[in-house]
């Protein structure tokens, strides 16, 4: 069986790019010999998962694969540069070439030093014993002391040349190394290739298809908004990493929200046993309440940091890349655009001063972009530039879509709280009474014109048991709320012109009888 010895190319031509890992497909055309024959691709990463390869060979005559598997093969760098560097690998050899010269100079010149000290302590003590004996050769142990004196600073002085060269030498070779680590890769040490044996029954040309998993790649969705007047424009984007070792270039990229690696199995039910026991007498006079925070959800999105995971709404979701796309095997994040629509929207601005005393612009509207919208980052650009960046959640198609495009400078809102509480003597029912004032401004540049509507929203209890009763006292509000929905949020939409004040008097009381505890 004839085996050809030589790499037949096979580079990716497209890829599918799941949750955690990658489905790499590559097609080619080859020139096939009547007969059985051995063929080996590649280069290929060797990060590729064996047991995943598979091989489809279609042409117009009878063919077949007999076997097709991964063979790696291992070449360790050697410690000397090849014809192959690029300059700066080669600059860096010299430089580590020069440090490990110069090391071993200095070494030899404090070895050096530390004799002279030697020395220079031998003669001090051969002139006191030579002076206690009672000789005197004050001109040859004076010109003795001067030579070893002018050997030590001539020693010390290259030794201080040396080291200062070192301290030099050691930032430009982390400076190379940085320059080395952002400019180019470490070639592959560990290298893969496709030994294919196939079957033709004539010589001709087939075409071969080779699909296979390979890990360290991943993808997560990413938008941008950018608000024009009354309209959208959202764009979505992919944020593709990978590191298998092998560069994609202009490959067809889709993207899919498939767990392959999620069990496919229900979980399995255990007991679940529910225990009643009798109250106490004291239990049965007492009735305890909790007062329970709940978020007003109507402000928009809070914005978070980074890309979080993949929320496909529980339905497996694929995108795909309008054109060919080219990802580098580097580890960094490569924005990839998918789509981008411009859609009507509805914009107000909002503010909840319990949370927060800012307004912000808030912004709705009908998803229409012709897919899901998956959860993730979106970057948040309006007419005076990037405003910040939110978080989008996943939006069927068509499905509302709610923005937060910061706050506005020209107003502010201060909030005041108070408490009263009341105890009937006879009843022992207990009364709380809440004041909340709110005083909203405008302060607008000058030459500012029309009024702008703020939607104010407060957050009134809501009871879920009769023993305790929540009542509004609307003859107190001032203006009474222009709805309260069923969670207990008032809202007022107030209008204000540049420079405006407005104050608002919310007033409602909690009353409990003498058996509730804990309000």
């Amino acid at each position: 069986m004839p085996t050809d010895t030589d790499l037949i190319p096979a580079p990716v031509t497209a890829v599918t790019c799941l949750e955690d890992r990658t489905h790499v497909e590559r097609t080619l055309a080859l020139d096939l010999e009547a007969g059985t024959q051995r063929l080996r691709l590649g280069p290929v990463s060797a990060l590729a998962v064996d047991r995943t390869l598979h091989a489809e060979l279609t042409a117009d005559h009878d063919t077949a694969v007999l076997d097709a598997r991964l063979v790696r093969t291992w070449t360790p760098r050697g410690p000397e540069p090849t014809a192959d560097d690029s300059a700066l690998r080669l600059r860096l050899h010299d430089l580590k070439e020069e440090r490990f010269a110069l090391e071993k100079r200095t070494d030899r010149l404090r070895t050096r030093l530390d004799l002279l000290g030697k020395l220079a302590a031998d003669l001090l003590r051969e002139i006191g014993e030579a002076a206690g004996l009672g000789e005197t050769e004050v001109a040859r142990w004076s010109a003795e002391l001067d030579r070893a004196d002018d050997e030590r600073d001539s020693v010390s002085e290259e030794l201080r040349v040396a080291q200062a060269r070192l301290n030099t030498l050691a930032t430009r070779i982390q400076e190379t190394e940085q320059a080395v680590a952002l400019a180019e890769q470490e070639p592959a040490e560990l290298l893969g290739h496709i030994e294919l044996t196939v079957r033709s029954a004539e010589a001709g040309q087939a075409r071969l298809r080779l699909t296979h998993l390979v890990p360290c790649a991943l993808w997560r969705p990413a938008y941008r908004a950018v608000l024009e007047a009354d309209t959208v424009t959202l764009e979505t984007d992919a944020m593709v990493w990978q590191r298998t070792g092998e560069d994609w270039s202009a490959v067809a990229l889709t993207l899919s929200t498939a767990r392959s690696a999620s069990a496919n199995e229900p979980p399995r039910l255990v007991e679940d046993r529910l225990t009643l026991t009798d109250r106490s007498p004291a239990e049965r006079r007492t009735v305890a309440v909790e007062m329970r925070e709940q978020d007003i959800a109507d402000l928009g999105p809070a914005p978070v940091l980074g890309l979080p995971g993949v929320d496909d709404g529980g339905e497996t979701r694929v995108l795909r890349s309008p054109a060919p796309v080219s990802v580098p095997s580097d580890g960094r994040a490569h924005r990839i655009p998918l789509s981008s629509a411009a859609m009507p929207a509805r914009s107000e601005y909002a503010c909840s001063p319990e949370l927060s005393p800012l307004v912000t612009q808030v912004v709705r509207f009908d998803n229409a972009s012709g897919h899901a919208l998956l959860a993730g980052p979106v970057d948040l650009v309006r007419g005076s530039g990037f405003s910040g960046r939110g978080t989008l959640d996943f939006t069927a198609p068509g499905g509302p879509v709610e923005l937060a495009f910061g706050s506005q400078d020209d107003y502010r809102v201060v909030r005041y709280a108070e408490e009263s509480r009341d105890t009937a003597a006879m009843t022992q029912r207990t009364t709380v009474t809440h004041t909340v004032r709110l005083h909203l401004s405008r302060f607008s540049a000058p030459g500012a014109e029309g009024e702008q509507v703020v939607a104010v929203r407060e957050r009134i209890p809501v009871s879920e048991v009769s023993a305790v009763d929540v009542r509004l006292r609307k003859e107190d509000c001032s203006p009474l709320p222009d709805t309260v929905d069923e969670e207990g949020i008032a809202r007022w939409d107030i209008a204000l012109p540049p420079g405006g004040h407005r104050s608002i008097t919310l007033v409602y009381e909690v009353s409990a009888s003498g058996k509730v505890s804990g309000l």
